[in-house]
């Protein structure tokens, strides 16, 4: 029996019987990578792009467009920081568990379904948006990676339809809870 047996870890930097960091805390570098290209390019494009959405999507409800009128810079950034704070725990105890949460593993499928979201926003509005840039790059590809090593470590829960469902459901809730907070703490201190 090799001597790492003993030591809790495998020959490829995982844990005994899950996967390395690679895999786990790998999900919150994807992340931040991805994010940091929203960053860069959200407020600004939201601002420029507003009107001719607008008038090409007139069935989207009006208080998601005022939401977005009021968002700046700095509220974008605040409120991507609180969606990494999620993403930071998933990370964490995917890392803690060998891959085995079922937090870390929803948390992943649903950062692999956003992007999905993103290159149908994209098509929707026939070109650049926000974030998908890196979605074939990090997003997609890396979701895709952490997956085949969950799979062949023998930890990745199945995933139905309805589970998927709810972490797309809960990667749009967290982000529309951290901007909800995010336009509070920077309308008070602004």
């Amino acid at each position: 029996m090799p001597d790492c047996a003993f030591r809790g870890t495998s020959r490829n930097g995982g844990t005994a019987g899950g996967v390395g960091a690679g895999v786990t805390l790998g999900l919150f570098a994807a992340w931040a990578a991805h994010d940091a290209e929203e960053v860069a390019t959200g407020p600004r494009w939201i601002a420029a792009r507003l009107p001719e959405l607008r008038e090409r999507l007139p069935s989207v409800p009006e208080r998601v467009w005022r939401a977005l009128e009021g968002v700046d810079a700095r509220e974008f950034a605040v409120a991507v920081s609180g969606v990494g704070l999620v993403v930071a725990a998933a990370a964490a105890d995917g890392h803690r568990t060998g891959g085995r949460s079922g937090f870390y593993q929803s948390t992943l499928t649903g950062f692999g379904l956003h992007g999905v979201v993103h290159l149908a926003q994209a098509a929707a509005v026939r070109g650049y948006t926000p974030g998908v840039a890196t979605t074939p790059l990090v997003v997609l590809s890396f979701t895709l990676w952490a997956r085949g090593r969950l799979r062949r470590a023998g930890v990745l829960r199945a995933t139905r339809v309805r589970e998927a469902m709810g972490g797309l459901a809960m990667a749009g809730l967290v982000t529309v809870a951290s901007h909800a907070v995010a336009g509070r703490v920077t309308r008070r201190r602004g």
